[in-house]
């Protein structure tokens, strides 16, 4: 597996923005899709943004237009820069890595009103 480490989350009033970083224990140069999931309480997980190693991107509809997700392969580190953020943004954000499948443990993200 490989091992993902993510910081940047906190507290943020609505309209306001933050920046998640996922450091990756390998090179992202390799053939893989990283991004980030976030899960709500008492929801399920669901997708966020992706980025593949070729540089594709994919938004869920609800982040679109608000939230942008890069790579820094020097430093094997995805980024999601989050702005706009709305109160329904707030959950754990878990960054992701395929193949083989690998999660990283989460940061919290709150946006209050």
């Amino acid at each position: 597996q490989v091992q993902l480490v993510e910081s940047g989350g906190g507290l943020v009033q609505a309209g306001g923005s933050l920046r998640l970083s996922c450091a990756a224990s390998r090179s992202i140069f390799s053939n893989n899709v990283m991004g980030w999931y976030r899960q709500a309480q008492g929801k399920q997980r669901e997708l966020a943004a992706t980025i593949t190693s070729g540089g594709s991107t994919n938004y869920a509809d609800s982040v679109k237009g608000r939230f942008t997700i890069s790579r820094d392969s020097a430093k094997n580190t995805v980024y999601l820069q989050m702005n706009s953020l709305k109160p329904e943004d707030t959950a754990v954000y878990h960054c992701y890595w395929f193949p083989p499948t690998s999660w990283g443990q989460g940061t919290q993200v709150t946006v209050s009103s």
